[in-house]
Parts: C-alpha cells; structure tokens; sequence
C-alpha cells in the first residue's frame, strides 16, 4: 500500500466514523414522545413558546399530504399559558381531542377563524389529535413546563426501583461509541500496516 492510498483509505475511515456520530445526534435531537409523533409528516422539532401567556396552532395547516396537520405540531409552554387553536378553514372538518394528559374536545369544524382555546396549569405532556384526520398523522402535542426525558418511565415518587447500577447511556451515545471505536480501529490498523512496510509495499493488482 502506498502512501498516499493510505491516507485517503484512514481520510475514508475517519469520515465514515463522523457521518454516523452525527447521524446519531440528529437522530437524537427531537423527543418523538413514546411514538406518538413518529407518523406525523410536519413534525421535525419541538417549537419553544416559552414565555408566552398564549399560543396559537392552527388547525388544517400543511403536512401529512394536504391541510391535515396542527401548525405548529409540537409546542413547549410555561405552566398557565392558554393554547388557542384556530381553524384554517382548508382541509375538510376538524376537531382538536385529547389523547392523553388531559380531558377535552372541540366540535367539529370546516369554519375558517373558528376557535377552541384551552389553559394548560399543570407541567405535563398532552397528547392530542384530530379525529377525523387521525389516521393520516394529524396529532399533537403541548409540553407543559420542562421537556421530559424519552423513555424515562414516568416512575411516581420515592421508588427505590432496585437495580443500581446508574443511568443507562441513551442510543445516541451507544451509536456514537460504536462509529467512533470502527474508525478509530481502521485507522491505527493500517497506521500499523504503513508503518510495517514502510510505505513501500504496494498491494498486487
């Protein structure tokens, strides 16, 4: 192997170990809340409205293949801040239902300007959606307060929980430890082969 095929072969190795680091930590960059915004088309990340007495998400905004989607998707809010949802007016009727983290349900709605608003006390995560539009991914969320942890398993208060042994490394950093190991394997390994030969072994056609 020459010198020069040496260094774009570790270059390669390097830059393969870097792509997948940070394809790991887009991956892990946006909660997807247990799933729930796994399917929905517009979600790419939470939008922070912290700060803000009152919000609005439109309803019958763009995604999911037509006006079948809350605009935005996602939204973190401060404990008492009031979410008004407001109909476009495309996309057929719809409704805003509760999922999960709290109890409500607007009528349903094809009207433009129509409202339904609703004020969030406590810190949580509400889950919600569209009931008409379900299927095609049109669901949301409001995170009230801090952002939670994905996969954190709720657990009440005081659980001792048995098992020791500290927090668990999240798939991001599992991801990362292992792209970062291969290159760094691929590349002291053919350090060590240049340096064997001296860079003058050339490999048979």
């Amino acid at each position: 192997m020459s010198r020069r095929s040496f260094l774009r072969t570790a270059a390669g190795a390097t830059a393969a170990g870097a792509a997948a680091t940070g394809a790991a930590g887009t991956a892990a960059a946006q909660p997807g809340f247990d799933g729930w915004m796994d399917d929905v088309g517009n979600y790419s990340e939470v939008t922070d409205a912290t700060g803000q007495s009152e919000v609005t998400v439109e309803v019958g905004a763009q995604g999911n293949g037509g006006a079948f989607a809350f605009g935005p998707p996602a939204v973190q809010v401060d404990p008492g801040t009031t979410i008004v949802w407001e109909w476009t007016g495309e996309g057929g009727q719809h409704n805003v239902q509760s999922e999960e983290g709290a109890d409500f349900e607007s009528e349903l709605s094809a009207e433009a300007g129509f409202t339904f608003e609703q004020t969030f006390e406590e810190e949580g995560v509400i889950k919600y959606f569209c009931q008409p539009h379900l299927s095609l991914g049109m669901k949301g969320v409001v995170v009230v307060g801090a952002m939670p942890s994905e996969g954190g398993g709720g657990g009440g208060e005081g659980g001792g929980g048995g098992g020791g042994g500290g927090p668990s490394l999240p798939d991001s950093a599992k991801a990362l430890g292992v792209a970062t190991t291969f290159a760094m394997i691929v590349t002291l390994g053919l350090a060590y082969f240049f340096i064997r030969y001296g860079g003058d072994y050339e490999t048979p056609e």
